[in-house]
Protein backbone atom coordinates (compact mmCIF):
# COMPACT_ATOMS: atom_id res chain seq x y z
CA UNK A 1 0.00 0.00 0.00
CA UNK A 2 1.29 3.45 -0.96
CA UNK A 3 0.65 4.95 2.50
CA UNK A 4 2.59 2.19 4.25
CA UNK A 5 5.52 2.58 1.86
CA UNK A 6 5.49 6.34 2.46
CA UNK A 7 5.50 5.89 6.26
CA UNK A 8 8.24 3.24 6.02
CA UNK A 9 10.32 5.61 3.88
CA UNK A 10 9.94 8.40 6.46
CA UNK A 11 10.90 6.03 9.26
CA UNK A 12 14.02 4.92 7.37
CA UNK A 13 14.96 8.59 7.08
CA UNK A 14 14.34 8.94 10.84
CA UNK A 15 16.56 5.92 11.54
CA UNK A 16 19.29 7.44 9.38
CA UNK A 17 19.12 10.75 11.26
CA UNK A 18 19.15 9.00 14.66
CA UNK A 19 22.13 6.87 13.60
CA UNK A 20 23.97 9.92 12.26
CA UNK A 21 23.58 11.56 15.68
CA UNK A 22 24.09 8.63 18.08
CA UNK A 23 26.81 6.61 16.36
CA UNK A 24 29.37 9.45 16.09
CA UNK A 25 28.56 10.45 19.68
CA UNK A 26 29.30 7.00 21.12
CA UNK A 27 32.32 6.60 18.82
CA UNK A 28 33.66 9.94 20.01
CA UNK A 29 33.66 8.61 23.58
CA UNK A 30 35.57 5.53 22.35
CA UNK A 31 38.08 7.77 20.61
CA UNK A 32 38.61 9.93 23.71
CA UNK A 33 39.30 6.78 25.70
CA UNK A 34 41.84 5.59 23.14
CA UNK A 35 43.62 8.95 22.83
CA UNK A 36 44.74 8.54 26.44
CA UNK A 37 47.00 5.68 25.30
CA UNK A 38 48.55 7.55 22.36
CA UNK A 39 52.33 7.62 22.78
CA UNK A 40 52.53 4.28 24.59
CA UNK A 41 54.50 1.70 22.64
CA UNK A 42 53.90 2.32 18.94
CA UNK A 43 50.29 3.44 19.49
CA UNK A 44 49.61 6.64 17.56
CA UNK A 45 46.59 8.84 16.85
CA UNK A 46 45.92 7.07 13.56
CA UNK A 47 45.80 3.78 15.48
CA UNK A 48 43.21 5.23 17.85
CA UNK A 49 41.05 6.30 14.88
CA UNK A 50 41.49 2.89 13.24
CA UNK A 51 40.53 1.08 16.46
CA UNK A 52 37.43 3.28 16.83
CA UNK A 53 36.43 2.66 13.20
CA UNK A 54 36.63 -1.12 13.68
CA UNK A 55 34.23 -0.84 16.62
CA UNK A 56 31.53 0.96 14.61
CA UNK A 57 29.45 -2.19 13.88
CA UNK A 58 29.52 -3.15 17.57
CA UNK A 59 28.43 0.34 18.62
CA UNK A 60 25.61 0.34 16.05
CA UNK A 61 24.31 -2.94 17.46
CA UNK A 62 24.37 -1.49 20.96
CA UNK A 63 22.47 1.67 19.99
CA UNK A 64 20.00 -0.06 17.63
CA UNK A 65 17.09 0.00 20.16
CA UNK A 66 17.61 3.71 20.74
CA UNK A 67 17.89 4.35 17.00
CA UNK A 68 14.49 2.64 16.70
CA UNK A 69 13.00 4.83 19.43
CA UNK A 70 14.38 8.20 18.32
CA UNK A 71 14.11 7.46 14.60
CA UNK A 72 10.42 6.56 14.85
CA UNK A 73 9.67 9.60 17.02
CA UNK A 74 11.44 11.82 14.47
CA UNK A 75 9.58 10.30 11.50
CA UNK A 76 6.07 10.12 12.98
CA UNK A 77 6.56 13.47 14.72
CA UNK A 78 7.35 15.08 11.39
CA UNK A 79 4.20 13.55 9.89
CA UNK A 80 2.15 14.79 12.84
CA UNK A 81 3.56 18.33 12.67
CA UNK A 82 2.58 18.54 8.98
CA UNK A 83 -0.87 17.10 9.76
CA UNK A 84 -0.19 14.06 7.57
CA UNK A 85 -1.15 11.66 10.36
CA UNK A 86 -4.48 13.47 10.70
CA UNK A 87 -5.08 13.08 6.98
CA UNK A 88 -4.32 9.36 7.20
CA UNK A 89 -6.77 8.92 10.05
CA UNK A 90 -9.45 10.87 8.16
CA UNK A 91 -8.84 8.51 5.24
CA UNK A 92 -9.78 5.63 7.51
CA UNK A 93 -6.43 4.36 8.80
CA UNK A 94 -6.52 3.56 12.51
CA UNK A 95 -3.47 4.19 14.73
CA UNK A 96 -2.96 0.41 14.97
CA UNK A 97 -2.79 0.07 11.18
CA UNK A 98 -0.44 3.04 10.89
CA UNK A 99 1.76 1.38 13.53
CA UNK A 100 2.31 -1.62 11.25
CA UNK A 101 4.77 0.37 9.12
CA UNK A 102 7.18 1.12 12.02
CA UNK A 103 7.01 -2.51 13.13
CA UNK A 104 7.83 -3.68 9.59
CA UNK A 105 10.85 -1.39 9.39
CA UNK A 106 11.82 -2.58 12.87
CA UNK A 107 11.93 -6.18 11.60
CA UNK A 108 14.31 -5.05 8.84
CA UNK A 109 16.48 -3.34 11.47
CA UNK A 110 16.48 -6.50 13.61
CA UNK A 111 17.56 -8.57 10.62
CA UNK A 112 20.42 -6.21 9.90
CA UNK A 113 21.52 -6.30 13.54
CA UNK A 114 21.45 -10.12 13.53
CA UNK A 115 23.63 -10.27 10.40
CA UNK A 116 26.12 -7.77 11.86
CA UNK A 117 26.19 -9.63 15.19
CA UNK A 118 27.02 -12.96 13.59
CA UNK A 119 29.22 -12.06 10.63
CA UNK A 120 30.83 -8.63 11.08
CA UNK A 121 30.90 -7.04 14.53
CA UNK A 122 32.68 -9.86 16.46
CA UNK A 123 35.40 -10.30 13.85
CA UNK A 124 36.08 -6.57 13.57
CA UNK A 125 36.03 -6.10 17.36
CA UNK A 126 38.52 -8.94 17.84
CA UNK A 127 40.70 -7.45 15.12
CA UNK A 128 40.56 -4.08 16.91
CA UNK A 129 41.56 -5.64 20.23
CA UNK A 130 44.49 -7.52 18.68
CA UNK A 131 45.63 -4.46 16.69
CA UNK A 132 45.58 -2.21 19.76
CA UNK A 133 47.40 -4.79 21.87
CA UNK A 134 50.10 -5.21 19.25
CA UNK A 135 50.65 -1.45 19.03
CA UNK A 136 50.75 -1.12 22.81
CA UNK A 137 53.04 -4.17 23.04
CA UNK A 138 50.65 -5.95 25.33
CA UNK A 139 49.80 -9.62 25.51
CA UNK A 140 46.10 -8.87 25.22
CA UNK A 141 45.03 -12.34 24.21
CA UNK A 142 46.06 -14.02 27.41
CA UNK A 143 46.69 -11.24 29.88
CA UNK A 144 50.31 -10.29 30.45
CA UNK A 145 52.18 -12.86 32.60
CA UNK A 146 48.91 -14.56 33.58
CA UNK A 147 48.09 -17.03 30.84
CA UNK A 148 44.73 -18.64 30.31
CA UNK A 149 43.37 -21.32 32.62
CA UNK A 150 40.78 -24.01 31.95
CA UNK A 151 39.90 -27.39 33.40
CA UNK A 152 37.79 -30.51 33.30
CA UNK A 153 37.07 -33.05 36.05
CA UNK A 154 40.64 -34.43 36.32
CA UNK A 155 42.92 -31.85 34.67
CA UNK A 156 43.76 -28.17 35.09
CA UNK A 157 45.50 -26.56 32.11
CA UNK A 158 47.43 -23.29 31.95
CA UNK A 159 48.68 -21.89 28.65
CA UNK A 160 51.15 -19.05 28.88
CA UNK A 161 51.16 -18.00 25.23
CA UNK A 162 49.40 -18.83 21.98
CA UNK A 163 52.13 -18.69 19.33
CA UNK A 164 49.78 -19.61 16.47
CA UNK A 165 46.56 -21.65 16.10
CA UNK A 166 48.61 -24.89 16.17
CA UNK A 167 51.32 -24.02 18.69
CA UNK A 168 51.19 -23.00 22.35
CA UNK A 169 54.06 -22.19 24.70
CA UNK A 170 54.63 -22.38 28.45
CA UNK A 171 52.27 -25.27 29.13
CA UNK A 172 51.39 -26.40 32.65
CA UNK A 173 49.04 -29.29 33.44
CA UNK A 174 47.86 -30.38 36.89
CA UNK A 175 46.54 -33.96 36.90
CA UNK A 176 44.13 -34.90 39.69
CA UNK A 177 43.22 -38.38 40.85
CA UNK A 178 39.69 -39.70 41.35
CA UNK A 179 39.57 -38.29 44.89
CA UNK A 180 40.48 -34.77 43.71
CA UNK A 181 44.07 -34.73 45.01
CA UNK A 182 47.06 -33.73 42.90
CA UNK A 183 48.55 -36.80 41.23
CA UNK A 184 51.14 -35.25 38.89
CA UNK A 185 52.35 -31.99 37.44
CA UNK A 186 53.46 -31.58 33.83
CA UNK A 187 55.46 -28.61 32.59
CA UNK A 188 56.31 -28.22 28.89
CA UNK A 189 58.23 -25.54 27.06
CA UNK A 190 55.82 -25.64 24.12
CA UNK A 191 53.24 -27.86 22.45
CA UNK A 192 52.36 -28.63 18.85
CA UNK A 193 48.62 -29.19 18.48
CA UNK A 194 48.49 -32.12 16.10
CA UNK A 195 44.77 -32.77 16.29
CA UNK A 196 41.85 -31.36 18.24
CA UNK A 197 42.59 -33.76 21.11
CA UNK A 198 46.28 -34.67 20.56
CA UNK A 199 49.05 -32.35 21.75
CA UNK A 200 52.75 -33.10 21.33
CA UNK A 201 54.54 -31.58 24.30
CA UNK A 202 58.24 -30.68 23.98
CA UNK A 203 60.96 -30.34 26.64
CA UNK A 204 58.73 -31.85 29.27
CA UNK A 205 59.16 -32.25 33.01
CA UNK A 206 56.68 -34.51 34.80
CA UNK A 207 56.57 -34.60 38.60
CA UNK A 208 54.57 -37.46 40.08
CA UNK A 209 53.45 -37.25 43.69
CA UNK A 210 53.63 -40.68 45.36
CA UNK A 211 53.03 -40.90 49.11
CA UNK A 212 55.60 -38.53 50.61
CA UNK A 213 57.88 -38.44 47.57
CA UNK A 214 58.08 -36.44 44.36
CA UNK A 215 59.32 -38.43 41.37
CA UNK A 216 60.62 -36.15 38.58
CA UNK A 217 60.97 -37.32 34.98
CA UNK A 218 62.28 -35.39 31.99
CA UNK A 219 61.40 -36.13 28.37
CA UNK A 220 62.06 -34.48 25.03
CA UNK A 221 58.52 -35.13 23.78
CA UNK A 222 55.28 -36.44 25.24
CA UNK A 223 51.89 -36.93 23.61
CA UNK A 224 48.93 -35.75 25.66
CA UNK A 225 45.24 -36.31 25.01
CA UNK A 226 43.83 -32.83 25.55
CA UNK A 227 40.30 -32.08 26.70
CA UNK A 228 40.27 -28.67 24.97
CA UNK A 229 40.47 -27.99 21.24
CA UNK A 230 42.09 -24.94 19.55
CA UNK A 231 38.76 -23.21 18.97
CA UNK A 232 37.93 -23.37 22.68
CA UNK A 233 41.35 -21.95 23.57
CA UNK A 234 40.89 -19.06 21.15
CA UNK A 235 37.48 -18.35 22.66
CA UNK A 236 38.85 -18.35 26.21
CA UNK A 237 41.23 -15.51 25.33
CA UNK A 238 38.54 -13.15 23.99
CA UNK A 239 36.11 -10.91 25.92
CA UNK A 240 32.62 -12.49 25.97
CA UNK A 241 30.97 -9.49 24.30
CA UNK A 242 33.35 -9.79 21.31
CA UNK A 243 32.17 -13.30 20.43
CA UNK A 244 29.44 -14.11 17.93
CA UNK A 245 26.26 -15.80 19.19
CA UNK A 246 27.35 -19.19 17.76
CA UNK A 247 30.80 -18.89 19.35
CA UNK A 248 29.20 -18.02 22.68
CA UNK A 249 26.74 -20.92 22.45
CA UNK A 250 29.51 -23.45 21.72
CA UNK A 251 31.73 -22.04 24.47
CA UNK A 252 28.95 -22.14 27.05
CA UNK A 253 28.41 -25.81 26.18
CA UNK A 254 32.16 -26.47 26.52
CA UNK A 255 32.41 -24.75 29.91
CA UNK A 256 29.40 -26.58 31.27
CA UNK A 257 30.62 -29.93 29.95
CA UNK A 258 33.93 -29.45 31.78
CA UNK A 259 32.31 -28.31 35.03
CA UNK A 260 33.35 -24.65 34.78
CA UNK A 261 31.41 -21.50 35.55
CA UNK A 262 29.70 -20.37 32.33
CA UNK A 263 27.52 -17.57 33.77
CA UNK A 264 29.43 -14.64 32.25
CA UNK A 265 29.43 -16.18 28.76
CA UNK A 266 25.80 -17.32 29.04
CA UNK A 267 24.81 -13.81 30.14
CA UNK A 268 26.71 -12.31 27.18
CA UNK A 269 24.83 -14.67 24.85
CA UNK A 270 21.41 -13.87 26.26
CA UNK A 271 22.15 -10.14 26.36
CA UNK A 272 22.69 -10.22 22.61
CA UNK A 273 19.22 -11.73 22.28
CA UNK A 274 17.74 -9.31 24.81
CA UNK A 275 19.34 -6.28 23.15
CA UNK A 276 17.87 -7.24 19.77
CA UNK A 277 14.42 -7.88 21.22
CA UNK A 278 14.56 -4.53 23.04
CA UNK A 279 14.05 -2.92 19.63
CA UNK A 280 10.39 -4.04 19.60
CA UNK A 281 9.29 -2.31 22.84
CA UNK A 282 11.27 0.77 21.84
CA UNK A 283 9.28 0.95 18.61
CA UNK A 284 6.05 0.46 20.54
CA UNK A 285 7.03 3.19 23.00
CA UNK A 286 7.66 5.67 20.20
CA UNK A 287 4.12 5.42 18.81
CA UNK A 288 2.20 6.92 21.80
CA UNK A 289 4.68 9.81 21.81
CA UNK A 290 3.32 10.99 18.50
CA UNK A 291 -0.32 9.94 18.62
CA UNK A 292 -0.69 11.81 21.88
CA UNK A 293 -0.82 15.57 21.93
CA UNK A 294 1.67 17.27 19.62
CA UNK A 295 1.12 20.66 21.23
CA UNK A 296 4.16 20.27 23.48
CA UNK A 297 6.34 20.28 20.36
CA UNK A 298 8.49 17.65 18.68
CA UNK A 299 11.69 18.82 20.39
CA UNK A 300 10.22 18.14 23.84
CA UNK A 301 9.18 14.68 22.73
CA UNK A 302 12.67 13.95 21.43
CA UNK A 303 14.20 15.03 24.73
CA UNK A 304 11.79 12.79 26.63
CA UNK A 305 12.52 9.88 24.28
CA UNK A 306 16.26 10.38 24.81
CA UNK A 307 15.79 10.37 28.59
CA UNK A 308 13.79 7.16 28.36
CA UNK A 309 16.54 5.62 26.25
CA UNK A 310 19.18 6.57 28.84
CA UNK A 311 17.03 5.16 31.65
CA UNK A 312 16.53 1.88 29.77
CA UNK A 313 20.29 1.62 29.10
CA UNK A 314 21.08 2.16 32.79
CA UNK A 315 18.39 -0.35 33.80
CA UNK A 316 19.88 -2.96 31.48
CA UNK A 317 23.40 -2.41 32.87
CA UNK A 318 22.25 -2.54 36.50
CA UNK A 319 20.15 -5.67 36.04
CA UNK A 320 22.94 -7.47 34.13
CA UNK A 321 25.64 -6.74 36.73
CA UNK A 322 23.34 -7.52 39.66
CA UNK A 323 22.31 -10.80 38.03
CA UNK A 324 25.94 -11.83 37.53
CA UNK A 325 26.84 -11.01 41.14
CA UNK A 326 23.79 -12.81 42.54
CA UNK A 327 24.19 -15.80 40.15
CA UNK A 328 20.69 -15.40 38.76
CA UNK A 329 19.49 -17.21 35.64
CA UNK A 330 21.27 -15.50 32.68
CA UNK A 331 18.26 -15.76 30.36
CA UNK A 332 15.94 -14.19 32.92
CA UNK A 333 18.43 -11.40 33.70
CA UNK A 334 19.06 -10.56 30.02
CA UNK A 335 15.41 -10.64 28.93
CA UNK A 336 13.92 -8.91 31.99
CA UNK A 337 14.51 -5.27 30.85
CA UNK A 338 12.94 -6.00 27.46
CA UNK A 339 9.97 -7.73 29.07
CA UNK A 340 9.43 -4.80 31.46
CA UNK A 341 9.60 -2.28 28.62
CA UNK A 342 7.20 -4.38 26.52
CA UNK A 343 4.62 -4.37 29.31
CA UNK A 344 5.01 -0.61 29.81
CA UNK A 345 4.72 0.04 26.07
CA UNK A 346 1.61 -2.15 25.82
CA UNK A 347 -0.05 -0.38 28.75
CA UNK A 348 0.76 3.05 27.27
CA UNK A 349 -0.57 2.03 23.87
CA UNK A 350 -3.86 0.82 25.37
CA UNK A 351 -4.21 4.04 27.32
CA UNK A 352 -3.39 6.24 24.30
CA UNK A 353 -5.70 4.51 21.81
Amino acid sequence: MIVYRYIAYQILIGFTIATAVLLPLFSFFDLLDQLEDVGKGTYRAKDAFYYTALLLPRRFIQIAPFVALLGTVIALGKLAVHSELIAMRVAGLSPWRISLAPLGVGIVLLTGVAVLEQFAAPQLQQQAIAYRANALELSVELGKNLGVWTRNELNILRIGQIVNPRKAADIEILHLNDTGFLHSHTLAQYANIIDDDIWELHHVTVRTFADDRILPERMNTLRWHSFVNPDDIATLTKPPESLSPMELFRHVEFLRSTGQDADSYALALWRKVGSALMTVPMLLLSIPFVFGSIRSGLSNKLVLAALIGIAVYLLDQIVANAGLILHLNPAMVALMPGAIMTLLAHAWLRRTF
